[in-house]
């Protein structure tokens, strides 16, 4: 009787820990899902800039603000200056989940999302405060919603860049561009924006501007104030002209393979730290926009501030040609349009 007793008790706790052992590796269980909230998360992020940039300034305090907020669960390591490569390798990397994140301007982005060339239109905006009005609102949002289907996520817009043009000579009116060699970016709408001024754009690699503009290569090239004076474009050019025909969006971007891959909590602490980050460094480009101004006159730099009446006038000439080329050009256009006016100048 007493062998029968502890047969049954040993197959009670065979069968108690047999139990025990399947909940334990069921995938879906409670343990589990705890582990995997407090996994940390390594995302690397690149940008082009340098390490005094207002990308680099955003990019970092991304990085506190996630590892703060998650609990030290969401980790970014940033490489300034191209070290994962130029932006549309980037874009390409964290469409396959290569790497993880990246600031970049929107230029790039169109062969991915044609759309975007909307950007390109000469004077399509009046002033940094009201472009970045205007991205931060229901239009900003459209843009963004555009780049999951690509395999991206923007996680919202950094400023936009005023690009001007600076030169051997001074600009004082549309007259005195005419006939320059202006290096751009070789988007279609800046393409055709410095045609109508009656310039002759020059392709080259930025890497080459420098040489070029001390040899008399080119007569001037576009850029923002800040990179003006990052790169070093101070020493090798006498003026700094305001002509103002582009202001250049920027974004920050997060591969979709690894944004599925956060938790929902992950995502939530993700997109707050992104909303903090990128309202400073906005803050942080006003300041250098500023600092920079200062620094050319101070270097000897003549900085000059044109009249943009004719320079929009015929400008703004190629913007039938080129809202044709892009998918419904023309409402996104006046989508563009009515924004403005509600965010003033």
């Amino acid at each position: 009787m007493k062998k029968k007793v502890l047969t049954a008790a040993l197959a009670s706790v065979f069968t108690l820990s047999t139990i025990l052992v399947g909940c334990g590796s069921n995938p879906t269980s409670a343990p589990t899902e705890s582990k995997k909230s407090t996994e940390v998360v390594e995302l690397n992020l690149g940008h082009t800039l340098s390490p005094q940039s207002h990308y680099q300034a955003m990019a970092t305090k991304l990085a506190e603000l996630a590892a703060q907020k998650s609990n030290g669960t969401i980790k970014i390591s940033v490489f300034p200056q191209s070290q994962l490569g130029g932006e549309v390798k980037m874009i390409q990397s964290a469409r396959t989940g290569s790497i993880g994140m990246l600031v970049t301007a929107q230029a790039p982005l169109e062969n991915t999302v044609k759309e975007y060339s909307i950007f390109d239109l000469p004077y399509l905006f009046d002033s940094i405060d009201q472009a970045n009005q205007v991205l931060g609102g229901e239009v900003g949002k459209k843009y963004l919603g555009m780049l999951p289907q690509h395999g991206l996520v923007g996680l919202g817009w950094l400023s936009v860049m005023e690009r001007n043009v600076f030169s051997s000579k001074p600009i004082k009116s549309v007259d005195d561009i005419k006939s320059f060699k202006i290096r751009i970016m070789q988007s279609p709408g800046y393409v055709k924006a410095y045609e109508a001024l009656g310039t002759q754009p020059t392709p080259m690699a930025y890497s080459e501007v420098y040489l070029s503009l001390q040899q008399g290569v080119v007569d001037g090239a576009d850029t923002s104030p800040d990179q003006f004076v990052e790169d070093k474009f101070i020493e090798v050019s006498k003026y700094y002209n305001k002509t103002k025909v582009h202001y250049l969006p920027a974004l920050l971007i997060i591969s979709k393979a690894k944004w599925d891959k956060l938790t929902p909590d992950q995502q939530k602490v993700l997109q707050e730290a992104a909303n903090e980050a990128l309202k400073y460094g906005i803050d942080y480009y006003k300041k250098a926009y500023d600092d920079s101004i200062e620094k050319m006159k101070k270097a000897g730099v003549q900085v000059t501030e044109p009249d943009l009446t004719q320079f929009k006038k015929v400008s703004e000439k190629t913007y039938d040609q080129l809202l044709k080329e892009i998918p419904d050009g023309k409402k996104l256009f006046d989508e563009i349009q009515a924004a403005k006016q509600k965010a003033g100048k």
